[in-house]
């Protein structure tokens, strides 16, 4: 399936969030392989672009698709089994990915047995949409058979091979790149009003009584400093699920405040956002890295601890550790340059800029490119196998209604036909109780377990 001259390359990207899907199709559009074939600086065909959702509590509604802003040439959602049909159907050059870990390795072994014994196929493509912090050897084994593993930095890179040589895998997949939503103009100065923005996180800090505390310390900052704008900028609206299950919104905990004039929740992309941010304050958001990049001053809390568990354990030795007293009292944090340029971000400045981010996905495409043009690519081999792992493979397999071989369970959802209209009524109102269940009644269950 090369590339080709007088067609653009067609892609697809399988998604289970919201977050993944902005990662997965804004890769997808940077490592497009060039009409050039094997040239990381050929003209470059504008890929068609399919879109996949993967049924799940965090596929993305409408409007957290439209605040993504990423368009597709078609977006369509799918259980496991019916997105494996649709790989049967529609030739790619490239698919990307961009799923939790055990839904990548559910992928892989289904990929591996619908293209068995065929003499060509896509490039496969995975990868991470953020800082890796936990469970490092787990989602990286997880992925592992894809053609292409990315890293987001030159140590993201590192780590990757290591493990993956530590364990006997094969570690040439490993390929750095960068996070591909960074960009935006370069911070220039104050702007009128100074613009403090909190970058909420889903599930973390996790419980109530944490995540009460910043709110108040964000409350507390905007009613010292009245002459600043104190935006708290969250990701979903209640009822809505991203990466990870937000079960006390921070919606529903500012409503027990009574917060002054100039603090206000923001929603909308995180780079328009950015285009007015004089301080970027978060625990451990990837909107840190996207705010270094652009040189935005930026604050990663330690309130809480410098914690695994809260992921700011990542930014030790960036400079960018500090505590709301310390803000307060007007403290503006300078980054360490070469942690910065550890991470991949601030390189150069913006994508059109001529530093390092604006050629970091060139190795990948080059490499993508080569692996087309050879033709006949290998079958995909994971590392987890019912002989590697048979007391963990078959489990990951079953909750995408797959079996061992990677074939389809009986009784899965049917994978030869678009659900009726009556099926898709029963999917939504599913997803509604279960969401409810997540934000409203287990929450209940827990505290009477704490009486």
């Amino acid at each position: 399936m090369p590339s080709s001259t007088a067609n653009p390359p067609r892609i697809a990207v399988l998604a289970d969030s919201d977050t993944r899907w902005k990662w997965g199709a804004l890769t997808a559009t940077r490592i497009a392989p060039s009409r050039e074939a094997g040239s990381g600086s050929g003209t470059h065909a504008a890929p068609v672009l399919d879109g996949f959702l993967l049924r799940g509590r965090a596929t993305p509604t409408p409007r957290q698709l439209a605040e993504v802003g990423v368009h597709a040439d078609s977006l369509t959602e799918v259980t496991a089994p019916e997105f494996l049909r649709a790989m049967t159907r529609t030739p790619y050059d490239v698919l990307v990915l961009a799923l939790v870990g055990g839904g990548v390795q559910a992928i892989l072994h289904g990929l591996k047995r619908i293209w068995e014994g065929r003499a060509e196929r896509p490039v496969v493509v995975t990868g991470y949409v953020g800082v890796v912090y936990e469970k490092l050897a787990d989602g990286l084994l997880l992925r592992h058979g894809a053609d292409l593993v990315l890293a987001n930095s030159r140590q993201d890179a590192e780590r990757f091979r290591a493990v993956y040589e530590g364990v006997g895998a094969d570690a040439s997949s490993v390929t750095e790149v960068a996070l591909p939503f960074l960009g935006g103009d370069p911070y220039t100065g104050e702007h009128d009003p100074y613009t403090v923005v909190f970058a909420a996180q889903p599930s973390v800090p996790e419980n109530r009584r944490d995540r009460a505390y910043l709110l108040d310390r964000l409350v507390r900052h905007a009613r010292l400093h009245p002459e600043r704008e104190v935006l708290l900028k969250l990701r979903s609206k209640p009822g809505e699920h991203t990466t990870h299950i937000e079960e006390l919104p921070y919606q529903k905990l500012v409503q027990r405040l009574d917060p002054p004039p100039n603090l206000r929740l923001v929603y909308g992309n995180m780079g328009e956002v950015l285009d007015r941010t004089d301080l970027m304050v978060t625990v451990s958001s990837t909107a840190a890295l996207e705010s270094l990049h652009r040189r935005v001053p930026t604050v990663v809390l330690t309130d809480l601890g410098v914690r695994e568990a809260l992921g700011n354990h990542h930014f030790v030795g960036s400079g960018c550790l500090a505590s709301w007293d310390q803000l307060d009292a007007g403290h503006r944090p300078v980054p360490d340059e070469e942690w910065v340029a550890r991470q991949g971000v601030a390189a150069g400045g913006p994508p059109s800029g001529t530093g390092s981010y604006a050629t970091a996905f060139d190795a990948a495409r080059e490499r993508i490119a080569g692996l087309l043009d050879a033709g006949g690519l290998p079958p995909l081999t994971p590392y987890y196998t019912p002989v590697t792992a048979p007391g963990y493979l078959p489990g990951i397999l079953a909750r995408h209604h797959l079996g061992p071989d990677g074939g389809p369970l009986p009784g899965a959802p049917a994978a030869d036909r678009e659900p009726g209209p009556v099926r898709q009524i029963v999917r939504r109102a599913a997803r509604g109780a279960y969401r409810h269940g997540v934000q409203r009644v287990a929450p209940v269950i827990r505290r009477m377990g704490e009486l």
